[in-house]
């Protein structure tokens, strides 16, 4: 077995069924092993894709997701997706091609510091520097990305480790032909070289798959925090993604949190946990609801800007905080209850000892009739007659259109921070949004990673359009693959949720201006499918056709003229 087929072996042990990739020298032969282990190699127009489609099929399995990039510019070409991963706590396994061991610092094709760089962005790090290493060092690798708090880590595969003994030799030798003393002594030390870097190498075989148990909660403090709940006349749930790191566990997560009985919020990638109209759920005026409850109980979430850094919750109320980062536990607000653990978990013990059922009814009918009546004011923003699309309009199309079975992408700004008000996720780990980093261009990876971690679903990708730039070309990737999903862009023209403040603070739209251009013709050039939507009489209609592209087995891009919108006016975060 060649240094790829070694590294294949452990992808194959470890469950490993898809490996994103974009070509290189470097890794070719990690890609050929994994072909020969019955392992699909899913090669995309660029890195950051790969590192996004990993990224993932980790949140949707709760397994890591692995991606595999050349050296140098292949490496620094996915910093912001590894990054994007490492602030949503997502298990993903880098692996990345180098110079060979014998020519690292020495000018050779794509050689930097590879280490240097990727270390401030990944939980783990290492450099394989024999054959023999490459299998120890992996499987620790899907160990690192697991354990505690999880993240992505990085394994670096010089190129001489990858290919085979024989033709590592031969090129070896073959920069040290000559005669002479110094030729000669040149050859000696390369063939000791060699001998080192292949020495044991097939001694070495794949183990078991890596199980990483979660963390669990002090059963004192999970106590206190069951007593502060029994005693609450007002408390609220804010669930986060941290919560369904456990991804096998998701449905028996939303038991738990129906058997609380606590008036429910769902952030990020907990969207979708208990369906779409489950009666402790509540969608708008959170920001009122926690400040008016007794007790805020934070499961997965931090206190950062999302909360106001802790000043949504009323200081004389009871704040207790789950989470399994210890930073994050006492992110900018301590709270009295702190619980350090996986809070999937402690949600899930809580619920055994929850009140009886009902116990807050007065509070939770309160909260919904405030729900009610957001939801009723948008329905009437909704039918605002417009000269374009309506973008209230064509989300509240889309989620009519949905069916049970489907799995939503959001990528952008405004367009999908208006999908977030009014779409709904339908079940358990059925949204992906980019997380707390706030990152532009995860659409068309998470698009790839989550058709093919869950094939049985409907995969919808909302994009913004200034979003869609970064993920245009890979409509190339999903019709070469043959993923049927459904694209839908929301085309004002610009970058809007940049430049509704930004000319009324500063007085000037500049760089925020895009043309409503032809995405649609974009998407079919590279073979899917693209219809045009400008027309608000013909949205159920375009939907309807979508689906039915999808449904013969081809990708699809609407490109949906909206009108400009003041809904999300004052959103700006800092």
């Amino acid at each position: 077995m060649h240094g790829g087929e070694q590294i294949a072996s452990v992808l194959s042990a470890q469950g490993v069924e898809q490996l994103f990739t974009l070509c290189g020298g470097h890794i070719s032969p990690i890609l050929v092993g994994c072909k020969a282990r019955g392992i699909r190699v899913v090669d995309t127009r660029h890195e950051a894709t790969a590192v996004f489609a990993a990224d993932a099929v980790a949140r949707l399995t709760g397994r890591p997701g692995v991606a595999a990039v050349t050296a140098g510019p292949g490496l620094t070409n996915t910093i912001t997706a590894v990054k994007n991963a490492q602030v949503a706590q997502s298990p993903v396994v880098l692996l990345g091609g180098a110079a060979a061991t014998l020519l690292k610092g020495r000018g050779s094709l794509q050689d930097i510091d590879q280490m240097a760089l990727l270390r401030p962005h990944v939980k783990w790090a290492a450099t394989a520097r024999r054959v023999a290493e490459l299998i120890p060092l992996l499987e620790r690798a899907f160990r690192e990305a697991q354990a505690g708090v999880p993240g992505p880590v990085f394994l670096e595969c010089p190129i001489d480790l990858l290919y085979s003994e024989a033709t590592v030799r031969e090129l070896y030798l073959g920069a040290a032909r000559g005669r002479g003393l110094a030729a000669g002594a040149t050859r000696a030390y390369l063939r000791l070289h060699a001998a080192r870097v292949f020495g044991g190498a097939d001694r070495v075989v794949a183990g078991p798959p890596a199980t990483v148990e979660p963390p669990t909660v002090d059963p004192q403090a999970l106590a206190r925090a069951a007593a502060a709940l029994a005693r609450a006349e007002r408390p609220l749930l804010l669930v986060g993604a941290q919560a369904l790191l456990e991804a096998s566990a998701a449905a028996e997560l939303a038991r738990a949190v129906a058997r609380l009985g606590v008036p429910t919020y769902l952030s990020g990638g907990a969207r979708g946990l208990l369906g779409r109209r489950h009666p402790l759920l509540l969608r708008h005026e959170r920001r009122a609801a926690m400040r008016e409850a007794d007790l805020v109980l934070l499961a997965g979430v931090p206190c950062d800007f999302r909360l106001d850094y802790g000043r949504h919750i009323a200081r004389d109320a009871t704040y207790i905080a789950v989470n399994r980062s210890r930073a994050d536990l006492y992110r900018n607000r301590r709270p009295q209850i702190p619980l350090l653990g996986d809070p999937g978990r402690a949600l899930r013990d809580l619920a055994a000892s929850a009140p009886a059922p009902g116990r807050w009814a007065t509070w939770l009918a309160r909260l919904r009739a405030r729900d009610d009546a957001r939801e009723a004011a948008i329905a009437v923003q909704a039918e605002e007659r417009t000269a374009l699309i309506n973008p209230l309009r064509l989300c509240q199309a889309i989620d009519a259109a949905l069916p049970d079975e489907a799995l939503l992408v959001g990528d952008g700004g405004d367009f999908v921070a208006t999908a977030a008000y009014t779409v709904s996720p339908r079940g358990p780990l059925r949204w992906l949004d980019p997380g707390p980093f706030g990152t532009l261009g995860v659409g068309a990876g998470f698009a790839l990673g989550a058709s093919l971690a869950r094939p049985e679903l409907e995969v919808w990708a909302l994009f913004g359009d200034g979003a869609l730039g970064y993920s245009l070309a890979e409509f190339d990737t999903f019709v070469r693959h043959g993923l049927p999903l459904i694209a839908v862009v929301g085309n004002d023209g610009g970058w809007g949720q940049i430049a509704r403040d930004q000319i009324e603070l500063l007085g000037d739209d500049v760089g925020t201006t895009l043309a409503p251009s032809d995405y649609h013709r974009a998407a079919e050039g590279l073979g899917a499918a693209g219809l045009h939507l400008d027309d608000p009489e013909l949205i159920d209609e375009t939907l309807a056709e979508a689906r039915a592209i999808a449904r013969a087995g081809r990708p699809v891009l609407i490109n949906a003229r909206l009108a400009r919108s003041d809904f999300r006016k004052g959103s700006l975060s800092m």
